[in-house]
């Protein structure tokens, strides 16, 4: 994820991560299909601005670095 100290959307500074989530699978959908193991979903983190409640998911590196091998994901 990267650092940021304001928001894009009000400009303010006031923003909270979450600890890394698992980012689905199971009974639940899976929001970075092919990008974790066969044991373990990829993980982001969320980030959510107090202000305006701008809401934003980051995959983390991990699940970044399984992108260019992956056959569910194609670059633009």
């Amino acid at each position: 994820m990267r650092k940021y100290s304001t928001c894009p959307e009000c400009g303010h500074s006031n923003l909270y991560a979450s600890k890394d989530i698992s980012s689905g699978g199971g009974y639940a959908p899976n929001y970075l299909p092919d990008l974790g193991s066969f044991f373990s979903s990829a993980k982001f983190t969320v980030v959510v601005c107090r202000d305006c409640g701008l809401t934003r998911f980051f995959a983390s590196h991990k699940a970044l670095d399984a992108l260019p091998g992956s056959k569910e994901w194609s670059k633009l």
